[in-house]
């Protein structure tokens, strides 16, 4: 048996000999899907963008994304040196001039104290805010193409938070909310082991939203009292893809065409659920079966039932809802339910 011939991993020590410009290089880089994409997988968020250059109060933000988990913002600036007390100032002003926010700063270095700053901020923060601080390399084989690397050196303690949320949505709520608050939990750790769809954080309600990567979409796993085939009390688990921007009901019709073919590629048939317009703009097509999640014993199973389904659902609507776009046809306001 041979020995192979391994290259020597080698750090590129100045990022301008990849970008000269933040402005006009780095940041034009950074905003191209491919590597909004990297930068996605880095800190754990489908990031789907909405502006560059974006103005924000007195200061203009390199890069303004959508969370396509929750459609709240994500604010991204960049350096391509140590970090300073200009960018952070920045930074804050964001924070104060949008509601719900994401703040990821990306340095060739972070000062330690620009580090621990942000560890404060996100420890006296509440969950509408999250900064992220990453440090960027360049990585190289031989004379081989340059290669990007994203690492994280500042984020929020998700642990904390979600403790200190989970104490204070207990305190008051029904028993019921209280076994889903539980339900939920388990499931996140239980996907975090076994699948790679992302989960929102747990809270006591009947849903989780899942990230399919396109704002105003989602996947939704659901453990119900309601039982949607019965009509009555008795409890369900369901998967779902939902649609509840303004063109709902025209990304609806245009998927309800191909139906044939995504019930064929899932394997099963689907139930197509679009209100009117004056209910609901929110439209749903999705799988059930008939389970309470009040018996905890068969938490298990529901997980289980839950992930599979998921996993089937996400590579045939990413794709595709990716791609819809409204301008291709009109439809009545009023969509057969």
């Amino acid at each position: 048996m041979s020995t192979p011939i391994l290259g020597r991993l080698e750090k590129v020590d100045d990022l301008r000999t990849a970008w000269m410009d933040e402005p006009s290089d780095f940041t034009p880089w950074l905003a191209l899907p491919e590597n909004l994409k990297l930068l996605g997988e880095a800190v754990g968020i489908d990031l789907e963008f909405e502006a560059q250059e974006k103005g924000v109060g007195p200061f203009r933000a390199d890069i303004l994304c959508k969370n396509t988990l929750d459609s709240s913002w994500v604010l991204i600036e960049n350096q391509l040196e140590r970090t300073d007390h200009i960018h952070l100032g920045q930074l804050l002003t964001y924070a104060a001039g949008l509601e719900t926010v994401t703040i990821i700063w990306i340095a060739k270095r972070f000062a330690e104290e620009h580090r621990a700053t942000l560890d404060w901020l996100n420890e006296i923060t509440n969950e509408r805010f999250s900064f992220l601080g990453l440090e960027i390399e360049l990585w190289r084989i031989g004379n081989s193409t340059m290669a990007p690397k994203f690492n994280v050196v500042a984020r929020p303690n998700d642990w904390i938070h979600t403790v200190q949320n989970s104490a204070k949505t207990a305190e008051g709520i029904s028993e019921t909310r209280r076994i889903q608050l539980e339900f939920w939990t388990a499931f996140k750790k239980y996907m975090e082991e076994t699948s790679k769809i992302r989960c929102q954080k747990p809270a006591p309600q009947h849903w989780m939203n899942h990230s399919i990567g396109r704002a105003g979409f989602w996947l939704a796993s659901i453990a119900s009292t309601w039982n949607s085939e019965t009509h009555k009390l008795g409890g369900e688990i369901r998967v779902e893809l939902g649609m509840g921007d303004d063109n709902a009901k025209k990304y609806f019709a245009m998927l309800d065409a191909e139906r044939h073919e995504i019930e064929r590629e899932i394997g099963q048939p689907l139930i197509w659920h679009n209100p009117p317009e004056t209910k609901t703009r929110t439209s749903k097509i999705y799988v059930r079966q008939s389970s309470s999640f009040l018996d905890r014993s068969e938490w298990p199973r529901q997980h289980e039932w839950l992930r599979e389904n998921l996993e089937k659902f996400y590579p045939v609507f990413a794709p595709r809802v990716k791609q819809l776009d409204a301008s291709d046809m009109e439809v009545s306001q009023n969509q057969p339910v």
